[in-house]
């Protein structure tokens, strides 16, 4: 398989400094940006799976190990702004699932970021663009190094894909993972399977 794996981490900004996104805890929390829910600090991820932004994965891709600072206009980042993706939406598609909308509400659309931009005479108007559309950014990026180990893969993808931290063990050819839900197992082994060459089992996990 030739999918490379590596380890990073990273701190997104504006061009004046704002920041949008860290692995780094304190910098999160300096930032208003912590979300407790999330786990901080290094990140393993595959490259040309998405789990960077392309632009960023472009620039990174021929680099060793060490720390860069990569500059990404808005076309190569989150995207130029589109007039077209602002919409006029009715009032009742939103109170018809019991949300009320207002200036500034971010919601997800069908995996999409919209944001809600005004709300008069039973109309929302409502900006499909993403939030850092048309923005130049920077992201200071360091690069730890490869990642060969199938077990740190594992691991790795399940933090990115999943937002989840299950216990994983490596046992010869088999990969044990404690803690999936299993109506997800079957999803989780095909995807994981496309990474590794190893056999993935799965079991409950009882100290939880």
């Amino acid at each position: 398989m030739t999918h490379k794996f590596i380890e990073v981490e990273y701190t997104g900004k504006l061009t004046d400094g704002t920041v949008f996104d860290t692995t780094d805890e304190k910098t999160a929390k300096e930032n208003n940006l912590h979300d407790p829910k999330l786990s901080y600090g290094p990140l393993t991820i595959c490259m040309g799976e998405g789990h960077l932004i392309k632009g960023l994965e472009e620039q990174i891709r021929d680099k060793g190990t060490g720390s860069y600072t990569i500059e990404l206009e808005s076309e190569k980042a989150f995207g130029k702004r589109d007039a077209k993706l602002i919409q006029l939406v009715p009032l009742k598609k939103f109170t018809e699932q019991n949300i009320k909308p207002f200036p500034g509400l971010q919601l997800n659309v069908d995996n999409a970021m919209a944001t809600v931009k005004t709300v008069s005479g039973g109309r929302c108007m409502v900006d499909f663009n993403h939030p850092l559309a048309g923005k130049d950014i920077v992201y200071d990026i360091k690069i730890n190094k490869e990642v060969t180990d199938d077990l740190e893969k594992v691991k790795g993808l399940l933090e990115v894909e999943m937002r989840a931290k299950p216990k994983v063990d490596l046992k010869e050819d088999t990969i044990t993972i404690k803690g999936i839900k299993k109506e997800a197992q079957e999803l989780v082994k095909k995807r994981l399977s496309e990474f590794v060459d190893k056999k993935i089992v799965f079991e409950e996990d009882k100290s939880s």
